[in-house]
């Protein structure tokens, strides 16, 4: 067992993050297993699910445009994605062999209007998910990411755990990638920079 201040916190592992999905990350099922494996470790462990409402602001079909182009957004440049991880549909659910009994189970990207990479704040940069406060509240200072995809919503939380004052490791032998333009390596190069350690 780890120490009492640590937490697994495991983002996104959902159907349409895995091959057959909507938005599928190759390889993306392979990573259930271990992460069932490391969860018997940790005392605390936090699952992340997105969660968008139909016709999300990230969607392509919501502006015309063809996926994994970019558009200019209030709070910056986004990424338009296939329609994916909508509430309620079977795309949206956990991974059906991942273990779902977890402390805490928090959704991000449900507001229409900005999308949601980081388990800490939406893509504003400024609007938070709660799951800081959570982790303080519990004493949990510690913090080993897995899931998926590896250079977005995984990069994206370790860079803003790490930068509000966590101590952060990315396992990254449980995460996969989705490497669109160079991504993986941008977020590696991130990582080291702010202290995420990479085990």
């Amino acid at each position: 067992m780890r120490a009492a201040d640590e937490a697994l916190i495991v983002i996104d592992v959902q159907n349409d993050f895995c091959p057959g999905g909507a938005l599928a990350v190759a390889d993306g099922d392979a990573i259930v297993e271990g992460i069932n494996r490391l969860w018997e470790e940790f005392p605390a462990v936090v699952l992340t699910q997105d969660w968008h409402p139909a016709g999300h602001s990230s969607f392509a079909s919501s502006h015309g445009a063809e996926p994994f182009s970019t558009t200019r957004m209030p709070y910056g440049e986004q990424t338009l994605w296939p329609d994916h991880c909508v509430q309620g549909t079977p795309g949206a659910a956990f991974h059906p062999r991942l273990r779902t009994d977890a402390d805490l189970i928090l959704r991000k990207g449900f507001r229409r209007e900005v999308d949601s990479y980081s388990a800490f704040f939406e893509n504003d940069r400024r609007t938070p998910t709660g799951l800081a406060g959570y982790l303080r509240e519990r004493g949990l200072g510690r913090l080993t990411l897995v899931g998926l995809a590896t250079d977005y919503c995984v990069s994206f939380s370790a860079l803003d755990a790490a930068r509000l004052g966590f101590a952060v490791t990315v396992q990254e032998r449980l995460t996969r990638p989705i490497d669109l333009d160079g991504s993986l390596a941008a977020a590696r190069a991130a990582w080291a920079e702010a202290g995420v350690r990479v085990a």
